[in-house]
């Protein structure tokens, strides 16, 4: 009850009109939730060892004299005050470098986040450097006089230290970055190639293919022009399992396909469940053209309506209804409220919602889901780094709602 909430809620703050200022961030997250998360990039951590090890007993050294080193009195308080102005300054940069990751966290937004990182060390550092040695001259610490060129000499190793510091941290979050990358393309290809496979192997099992010709049978000796239909759309349907298959194996972390694409496919599938079911099944499309040219993982219509008539009563009395509908916001969901999201969502949707739904008649000898292809379908979306489609079942109704990627800049 409260893990339903707290998705809840996260995926409002995410995606409503807060979505902006991102307070989503500070709603805990679940283990399981933590558990999909990318790892955060721990920052500043060459500027934390550089620091205190290197810059900070050379400072305190300039500053004081020889004393620092010959005097065990003025070596403690020397090293804790510096040490205090350091671990302030260290917070601050920390606080505002992490602001720059999240707004430009992508491996080709690097020079936007290396000059940003810059100018906020740039910034930050000398403030707190000119703020102690003004605190050491205006109380005449240990014996302090202002020496400007000493002041100019600090600030310009400074520098030094901020340029090899920020460098060296942007190179190892950008190799971190680009290994992740890479592990994230490995993944998308496995759970597409999964999906593939789960997709063909229940349209070309026995029992599918059984039903199949058992109708074009019918057809052939009753009806032979809605034969040649039937025979048509069949085709249709293994034609595009086949292509998918094949364009999918050779580069399935980037694969995705249009949704008048998919509408096409999931008209000729209905076809053949329409020519078996009769009035048992119903489907009813009320999409937006503005949305034909948006982008879907392949096959994932597919999944969901076959899913729909895999666990649901299927008969003249009792019709299976099917929706498919899109909306522009996640405003316009209205009160119906997403009773569980399959995992974090590391970005909100920009290209729409797509709403698959269907009347709940569930068989009462209803065999185990596996969740084989909702499982696929949010491990695609997840992968791809958009926002995961949100399932509901409430009302007599199991909706799921998936969000569309943009369309191509050619589209």
């Amino acid at each position: 009850m409260l893990a339903s909430f707290r998705k809840n809620l996260r995926f409002w703050l995410a995606t409503g009109p807060l979505a902006t200022y991102g307070f989503d961030r500070f709603i805990p997250l679940s283990v399981s939730e933590s558990e999909t998360m990318l790892p955060k990039r721990p920052a500043l951590q060459w500027h934390v060892l550089l620091m205190p090890l290197f810059f900070i007993p050379l400072l305190t050294y300039w500053i004081i004299g020889p004393a620092y080193i010959t005097d065990t009195r003025t070596f403690l308080l020397g090293t804790l005050l510096n040490f205090s102005l350091s671990g302030c300054c260290i917070l601050t940069l920390n606080f505002l470098t992490q602001r720059v990751i999240r707004r430009y966290p992508d491996l080709n937004q690097i020079w936007l986040r290396v000059w940003r990182m810059l100018l906020v060390f740039g910034i930050v550092t000398p403030a707190y450097i000119l703020g102690g040695i003004f605190i050491y001259d205006h109380f005449h610490l240990f014996g302090y006089q202002h020496n400007p060129n000493l002041t100019v000499k600090i600030l310009f190793y400074n520098a030094l230290v901020n340029i090899v510091s920020v460098g060296i941290d942007e190179t190892v979050y950008s190799l971190t970055k680009w290994r992740e990358s890479a592990l994230e393309q490995e993944k998308l290809k496995e759970v597409t190639l999964q999906s593939q496979y789960e997709s063909l192997k229940h349209q070309v099992n026995p029992h599918f293919l059984f039903n199949s010709l058992n109708s074009l049978s019918s057809l052939i000796a009753d009806e032979p022009e809605q034969a040649d239909e039937f025979l048509y759309e069949m085709a249709n349907v293994y034609r595009y399992l086949l292509q998918t298959n094949k364009t999918g194996s050779l580069d399935g972390a980037s694969e995705l396909t249009t949704l008048e694409t998919e509408l096409k496919f999931i008209e000729s599938y209905y076809h053949l469940l329409k020519t078996r079911y009769r009035a048992g099944i119903d489907l009813k499309m009320a999409v937006s053209p503005e949305f034909l040219t948006h982008r879907l993982p392949p096959l994932t219509l597919q999944m969901l309506v076959e899913n729909a008539v895999k666990h649901n009563i299927v008969a003249a009395s009792k019709p299976l209804l099917l929706e498919i509908t899109t909306i522009p916001t996640a405003d316009d969901l209205g009160s119906n409220k997403p009773v569980r999201q399959a995992g974090r969502s590391t970005k909100t949707a920009s290209g729409g919602w797509l709403i698959v739904r269907n009347n709940l008649q569930r068989k009462n000898n209803r065999m185990a889901s596996n969740q084989i292809g909702l499982t696929n379908i949010a491990a695609k979306y997840r992968l791809l780094g958009h926002a995961e489609p949100i399932i509901q079942d409430d009302d007599g109704y199991f909706t799921i709602t998936l969000s569309l990627f943009p369309p191509t800049s050619s589209s």
